[in-house]
């Protein structure tokens, strides 16, 4: 990355596995039947993403990319991560470099 950049916001899925928030296009429940059809069809394709570590699947986080991300969270849950991510972003860039050459 180039100095200056703004590194990635990452949300929290559960067990210590995360995700770019700037991939994500849409965080869905998994009972419906499409839902199940969407998970099928990523598993054939090979973009099938499981991050339940062996728990019920309670969310499908969908990406940019076409990979389909099984979480163990609820969708509310990660949804309200991504907004709190979103409120912490502006704050970290109102803070103002510290010159080093000045004294204290």
């Amino acid at each position: 990355m180039k100095k200056g950049d703004i590194s990635p916001i990452l949300v929290n899925i559960g067990f210590g596995n995360v995700v770019s928030a700037a991939r994500v296009i849409a965080v869905v429940t998994p009972g419906s039947s499409p839902m199940k059809r969407l998970r099928e069809e990523a598993k054939k394709r090979g973009k099938l993403v499981d991050a339940t570590e062996g728990r019920r699947t309670r969310s499908i986080i969908i990406t940019d990319s076409d990979h389909i991300i099984l979480s163990a969270l609820q969708a509310e849950t990660i949804t309200q991560r991504f907004v709190e991510g979103r409120e912490e972003e502006p704050q970290k860039s109102e803070k103002s470099p510290v010159n080093k050459g000045e004294e204290v």
